[in-house]
């Protein structure tokens, strides 16, 4: 349970993202109030042949902005992408983690979570070994596909000694993450945990797959309207790639350092579907059980939550029965509370879509601004509640919670809220 010991309460202090709408936190939170969408088309390989031709791509970035170019071709892109975001994370916190001894290193924790890893070795050095045998294949191909590795690659930048966690659980990945982070401070194990999730799979395999599967969008005619959310014309997610990562403090380390607080996490939740393989159960029971689990865990009523970040995939499944959970764990207040889906604007970024959904959630607690469910122009019927169509809206939040519903049927929700010292 949340507890008011300052030692014990898991606050914000520190932001980084890498996503398909800005390579930076601030870039990413301007474009989402602005509506702006990352999706277009393939560019990383040849899609000829492939259904899907569209994606969301992270563009411009640069690995050697957090690491040297070495080092960089030696690993994955969901370790290029997760280091990156990390690295503007301790940034903006202002930790000094060079001037920390080998007790205070102990007592940090790096929580970054995944949905595929380094996938994308698996085929290049696959193709290496048909056509030039297997003494051409990279010692570092193992390291670099490996999903832990890109907490680990953190935890080496920063000299962090305490627990490094990689937990792989589809689309919920990064709120895991989250909520691990907040449990290690809660429980007074560590001080400080760099949680959250990457995904640098955008691969002709998975485009395929996907696609067969019918999850994919083929609206490849007009991308930028392709992922909509609720909306009745919705025909699945766009495929996405990125990496956020959240700095959490124990509210008595941050205030003894005089960090810039930006909010805390009180409460999540984890559940499963026990269903199947990719269709979400369609009472939504799962996800309603995973939100409820979360607010009792925060100690707050359904009517003190002010704004939803929804899994909104775009997706005809998802979308139903996420309302439908919504309505079970809310009540009278689920067509009260304003929601909204970053994935109208920045697609599906599996292990890193909770992360993103967190900063959305914390950037309409610090600025009292909710961003919009872009191309949400004609309603599904079915999907009635205030998910705040095309334009940001003004209110003050108190209290948000992020939801991350994972193929398999894995559900993660995490409550955040304003900090009061």
């Amino acid at each position: 349970m949340p507890t008011k010991d300052p030692a014990r309460r898991a606050v914000v202090t520190g932001l980084g993202a890498v996503t398909p709408i800005g390579n930076t936190a601030k870039a990413y939170w301007d474009n989402l109030l602005l509506g702006v969408s990352g999706v277009g088309a393939i560019t990383q390989f040849d899609p000829s042949g492939l259904d899907v031709k569209i994606d969301a791509e992270v563009r411009g970035f640069d690995p050697a902005v957090a690491m040297d170019r070495k080092m960089a071709r030696r690993m994955s892109r969901f370790i290029h992408l997760a280091v990156a975001a990390a690295t503007e994370a301790v940034v903006d916190s202002g930790i000094d983690f060079a001037a920390y001894d080998q007790d205070q290193r102990d007592r940090v924790a790096v929580c970054m979570n995944t949905g595929g890893g380094g996938m994308d070795q698996v085929i290049t050095g696959t193709a290496v070994l048909a056509e030039k045998g297997p003494g051409q294949v990279s010692p570092f191909a193992i390291p670099a596909l490996s999903g832990s590795m890109a907490a680990c690659q953190i935890s080496m930048k920063y000299g962090i000694t305490g627990p490094v966690l990689t937990q792989v659980a589809a689309c919920a990945s990064s709120v895991i993450a989250f909520i691990d982070g907040m449990r290690m401070i809660r429980s007074g194990e560590v001080d400080i945990a760099l949680v959250g999730g990457t995904e640098g799979a955008l691969l002709p395999i998975a485009f395929a797959a996907l696609s067969n599967m019918g999850a994919l969008s083929h609206r490849n005619d007009d991308p930028t309207h392709a992922s909509r959310p609720f909306d009745r014309e919705r025909d699945g997610f766009v495929f996405g790639e990125g990496a956020a990562v959240i700095v959490l403090e124990s509210a008595e380390h941050a205030m003894a350092r005089g960090a810039n607080i930006l909010c805390e996490v009180i409460g999540g939740g984890i559940t499963a579907d026990a269903f199947h393989i990719s269709a979400p159960e369609p009472t939504g029971r799962g996800a309603s059980a995973a939100m409820t689990k979360a607010m009792r865990d925060a100690a707050i009523a359904p009517d003190e939550v002010d704004y939803i970040v929804a899994h909104g995939t775009s997706t005809p499944l998802n979308d139903v029965t996420e309302t439908r959970a919504i309505k079970t764990s809310f009540g009278a207040h689920a067509y009260k509370v304003a929601i909204s889906s970053p994935k109208s604007m920045v697609g599906h970024l599996l292990g890193a879509a909770g992360a993103v959904s967190g900063l959305a959630a914390i950037g309409a607690i610090r600025e009292g601004v909710m961003p919009p469910t872009a191309n949400l122009t004609n309603p599904d019927p079915e999907c009635d509640l205030d998910y705040i169509p095309n334009v940001k809206r003004a209110k003050k939040v108190d209290t948000a919670i992020i939801n991350g519903f994972g193929f398999g049927g894995q559900n993660a929700v995490a409550v955040f809220r304003r900090f009061e010292a």
